[in-house]
């Protein structure tokens, strides 16, 4: 029987990967626009891989500032007529309860958000949580998994199109800050970056590793 098993791997976390599109930078005043989510899953060789990504369209909620700049910059019409958008609290709602249902399914405890540059992400997250008031949030308070961080130590690269083309995973500029599209080149790059950590032996898929094994994974080149 494998023990590769994603609840292994974070201490029992499962990782999930989110992007937003926003109408500004401040997470408590200006509107979320998009969210998306990629839930991640584990192969029989100890590999992640992209299980299933959801995206939402998301109203502004009352009050919101919209700023000319970033809606320039995203290209997002919020008021685009037959946008498919749905609230913050329902589009929050559904993607939980997804999340909820994966960790039941895998026996992780608790969800840890990954992000390009995770604490905008996380920070909207948050907030939007707070205006709809949802008490059941399966996510980590504020531990995060930032590909901007692990990418610049792996690959020398923060910009997530740069990150992207250093590991050889297509990346579409035009198809960029769409909150789908990034959440999954994301996910793919986290999932690359994970993937090859394991290749180089950074965390052998075997239980109750003996120190002197680690000990020798890690000076076997010196």
């Amino acid at each position: 029987m494998s023990n590769h098993e994603i609840k292994d791997r974070f201490r029992g976390f499962l990782p999930v990967v989110i992007d937003v599109e926003t109408a500004g930078f401040n997470q408590k005043t200006d509107a979320l626009l998009e969210i998306a989510a990629s839930i991640l899953r584990m192969d029989e060789n100890g590999d992640l891989y992209i299980h299933e990504t959801i995206g939402f369209l998301i109203k502004p909620f009352e009050g919101a500032n919209l700023e000319k700049a970033a809606l320039d910059f995203t290209g997002i019409d919020p008021f685009e007529p037959g946008r498919d958008d749905v609230s913050e609290g329902e589009a929050i709602t559904q993607m939980f309860s997804k999340v909820r249902k994966e960790l039941k399914s895998v026996g992780c405890k608790r969800a840890i958000l990954v992000g390009h540059n995770a604490a905008f992400d996380h920070g909207f997250l948050n907030a939007a949580i707070e205006r709809a008031e949802i008490k059941r949030n399966p996510f980590h308070p504020f531990s995060s998994f930032d590909t901007a961080s692990l990418a610049g130590l792996v690959f020398g690269q923060t910009v997530l199109a740069k990150a992207c083309e250093a590991a050889a995973i297509p990346f579409s500029n035009s198809e960029a800050h769409s909150a789908k599209y990034d959440t999954e080149k994301t996910a793919e790059l986290f999932c690359e970056m994970v993937n090859r950590w394991k290749r180089l032996g950074g965390w052998p898929c075997i239980e109750n590793t003996p120190e002197e094994d680690m000990s020798a994974i890690f000076h076997s080149g010196q």
